[in-house]
């Protein structure tokens, strides 16, 4: 090799490193620049909203089954989530809730338990004796898997009648969905609804409030799941999360508020694409409520998830017609597909990537307790 060549490699050598370096530099000068416009910007609300099943099939009807534009286009920034239990690689709900609630993985069944069935903090248990107020609101039962992981700790989902009696003595200021039954048809004959006006609840057992009073609020709506979209269940979930924010929200010191729209799942597990269909699009409005708020507000952060994915839901073409879609299920239980996660708001820059679904906990935790 001459003189020459060698003095023009090692020239270029020389460039491509300095060059390689500017970049590491940049890089690294985003990524700080993004922690600290996420630290400086305050997560004073949050509202979590979890679509029981929903995957990313499930999302996509959205668009096309959607009279106008789905409110999941909304949201700027997007995820993964990995949803195995510690015991099972395909989750159940409870488990799935129990990451969500408690940053832990445990069994299928488990409601705010470890594996060794002991009990660990939920992040409303946490935040709650900070002055934070908290709400959650369900189309199923307000004791079925998914909220119950957010007040209750019991060795299984099937123990609705314990978890009710955790409701009444949590800290959850604002609770709406069904699930009467377990508090006043109690095979103890205890009656919790006395126990919950003793408790500075206000129970409406009729219908949706207008208005709330200063009073924590016990909304009981039907004696176990609510009636189904295809049923005439109307606008319970948006009126009901609408109602939630406007009480929730008067309290300065901020708020959190989980969401489920229960039924995505049981229309899945029931392979039927109507009821499936009819539960995503009347999530899809909720999520408009919540971030209708989130953008006149400023300081709220709106997540949406789900805990797994139900049915093996795809959107496949009807008779080869690949201009007419036609659902289709590959199973009447939940699948282990990961599941997607939207944010949008204060701190959503956390969200983006694949993670585990316990990394949601943790994520939330972090705006409420440095």
């Amino acid at each position: 090799m001459n003189k020459s060549l060698s003095i023009l490699l090692i020239g270029i050598l020389v460039a491509t490193v300095f060059s390689s370096c500017q970049q590491q530099e940049k890089n690294t000068t985003t990524e700080t620049t993004i922690l600290k416009e996420t630290k400086s910007k305050k997560v004073k609300n949050v509202i979590f909203l979890i679509g029981d099943g929903m995957g990313l099939s499930q999302v996509s009807a959205s668009q096309y089954y959607n009279d106008g534009t789905p409110n999941f286009e909304r949201f700027s920034v997007i995820g993964l989530s990995k949803t195995s239990s510690s015991s099972d690689v395909i989750t159940d709900s409870a488990a799935g809730a129990t990451a969500l609630a408690s940053g832990i993985k445990s069994y299928n069944g488990a409601v705010g338990v470890t594996p060794d069935t002991l009990a660990v903090e939920t992040i409303i248990e946490q935040i709650s004796p900070k002055g934070i107020s908290t709400g959650v609101i369900s189309t199923s039962a307000i004791t079925h898997a998914t909220p119950a992981c957010f007040y209750a700790h019991v060795k299984s989902r099937r123990m609705e009648e314990e978890i009710a009696q955790f409701l009444v003595n949590s800290e959850v200021d604002f609770f709406a969905g069904g699930g009467l039954k377990f508090f006043n048809e109690r095979e103890d004959g205890k009656d919790l609804l006395k126990l919950l006006e003793e408790n500075n609840f206000e129970v409406q057992r009729e219908k949706l409030p207008n208005k709330t009073s200063k009073k924590k609020q016990a909304i009981l709506l039907s004696d176990k799941g609510m009636p189904t979209m295809l049923e005439g269940r109307g606008d319970f979930l948006p009126e009901a999360t609408q109602l939630a924010i406007d009480y929730l929200s008067k309290n300065e010191e901020g708020f959190f508020l989980m969401v489920e729209g229960s039924q995505i799942d049981w229309g899945g597990h029931a392979n039927d694409a109507d009821y499936l269909i009819t539960e995503l699009l009347d999530f899809d409005k909720t999520l408009g409520v919540a971030l209708d708020f989130a953008k006149q507000d400023g300081e709220t952060l709106v997540i949406v998830t789900a805990d797994h994915e139900t049915g093996g839901f795809t959107l496949a073409s009807d008779d080869g017609d690949y201009n007419k879609i036609k659902p289709v299920f590959s199973t009447d239980g939940h699948s282990g597909t990961m599941v997607p996660v939207f944010a949008e708001g204060p701190g959503s820059e956390l969200f983006g990537g694949i993670y585990e679904n316990t990394s949601i906990y943790d994520k939330i935790k972090s705006f409420f307790i440095e």
